[in-house]
């Protein structure tokens, strides 16, 4: 199918620029920066799931209590059961990562079922659908949460659950915005003419070739997002129980030692949920430069 000219000023549905020759050099430095963290986390999460683990998590070793980064085979020293920090570090990624993955599934799905029925369609459907996500909205996500962990129990799957029903609204409204403004472009307006299928013009001119962009990003942003509850969830109690490790767990029992000198059980967590949170935020926002061209305006 040809290429429908465009006004000038107008975006076109594809762009003959590959996005390195469109990036900055800012963004493709948070890019490179996002995709390292990405490969770490997957990597640590398939060493932990094959048990290619430098030793037993659960192993206490008591001539080992509190032993300092550095230690003969402790890259990261013990806590203070003597547990290896490293293993329970690259362990711990299991915490979050399937149930991040779950909570940026259902918010991506359902919000882009619900953004495109209320973007495409209008009228009644929109209302409904705009009734309904403010609605979802205006629930505080915490609350919702607790309910769910007195309800049930503190499993990490039901936390990721209510995170990604409560996400949907955002991608439901972005994508809602998307459609409505590509709908004034000419490119639609001649797929219409053309008669194409309505599904054809929405899963392939508007959403693959017009909305992928917008949903990466909130799939980067999402995972982040998880992160960020799983860890502090689990730091306060409500989330990932001991001895099943968590950077949240982990963090909340070596704060004990903080003031006794003994930082690093607590410090190495804490700083691969800073740097790890960080990786995927700005992952999300160099893609967001770099596909949206928005540097370039």
């Amino acid at each position: 199918m040809k290429k429908y000219s465009q006004k000038p000023g107008e975006i076109s549905e594809f762009s003959d620029l590959p996005f390195w020759k469109k990036a900055d050099g800012v963004d493709l430095a948070y890019v490179g920066y996002g995709l390292l963290i990405v490969t770490l986390v997957v990597a640590s999460y398939l060493l932990g799931m094959f048990k290619l683990l430098p030793h037993d998590p659960e192993e206490i070793s008591l001539e080992l209590l509190m032993a300092p980064a550095g230690t003969p085979g402790y890259l990261l020293g013990t806590d203070f059961m003597g547990r290896d920090i490293l293993t329970r570090l690259i362990l711990g990624i299991q915490a979050y990562f399937l149930p991040g993955l779950l909570a940026i599934a259902i918010a991506l799905l359902f919000g882009t079922l619900l953004g495109v029925l209320a973007g495409y369609r209008g009228g009644w459907v929109d209302t409904a659908i705009t009734y309904f996500t403010n609605l979802v909205d205006s629930f505080p996500r915490m609350v919702l949460i607790l309910l769910v962990v007195a309800a049930f129990k503190p499993d990490i799957y039901y936390i990721m659950l209510v995170v990604g029903i409560t996400n949907v609204p955002v991608v439901a409204s972005l994508i809602k915005g998307k459609i409505q403004f590509l709908r004034q472009k000419s490119f639609i307006e001649a797929a219409i003419a053309l008669g194409l299928p309505t599904k054809t013009i929405i899963w392939k001119h508007i959403l693959w070739h017009n909305c992928k962009a917008l949903l990466i990003i909130q799939a980067t942003i999402g995972m982040g997002e998880a992160i960020l509850m799983e860890t502090s969830l689990s730091y306060l109690g409500f989330g990932v129980q001991e001895p099943t490790p968590s950077w949240g767990n982990m963090v909340q029992a070596g704060s004990n030692y903080f003031m006794q000198g003994k930082f690093w059980p607590s410090t190495a967590p804490a700083l691969a949920i800073l740097f790890t949170i960080l990786g995927f935020h700005l992952l999300g926002d160099g893609l967001n430069n770099i596909l949206e061209g928005k540097r370039n305006k």
